[in-house]
């Protein structure tokens, strides 16, 4: 199923501070009036947030007008929505739990302790 939105952003004024109180990914789909797959998103919805979040970073947007703030979220919401809609999440590996697991090597199995026979016997005091 498609959300029906697909228009300029329906307000633009504060919406650098309504975005700031937005809680879902759909949220910010319909505040910005970008068009998204609902199934999609629900597999998503994580890396397309912070995706949006590391371009939002790199971007200043608090001196800029209300409609030209708005328009760069949403270019930059539909880019991180155009990226993550083709591709598994795991294929970008966005999150460092992600990136740190490298898929060609193997994971290695748990060391196990080890004490030696001698050490175990050995009285606490060290005599």
């Amino acid at each position: 199923m498609t959300c029906p939105i697909d228009r300029p952003v329906p307000s633009t004024a504060g919406i650098l501070e309504r975005m700031r109180r937005l809680s879902s990914a759909e949220e910010f789909f319909e505040v910005l009036g970008v068009r998204f797959d609902r199934e999609r998103l629900a597999v998503c919805r994580l890396h397309v947030l912070k995706r949006m979040g590391e371009m939002l970073a790199g971007d200043d947007l608090e001196d800029l007008p209300d409609s030209v703030a708005a328009a760069r979220a949403r270019s930059m919401l539909e880019r991180a929505y155009r990226e993550f809609a083709g591709a598994s999440p795991l294929e970008k590996r966005l999150f460092k739990v992600l990136k740190d697991r490298d898929p060609s090597r193997p994971v290695e199995p748990p060391r196990r302790p080890f004490v030696a026979l001698g050490d175990a016997l050995r009285p606490i005091d060290g005599r």
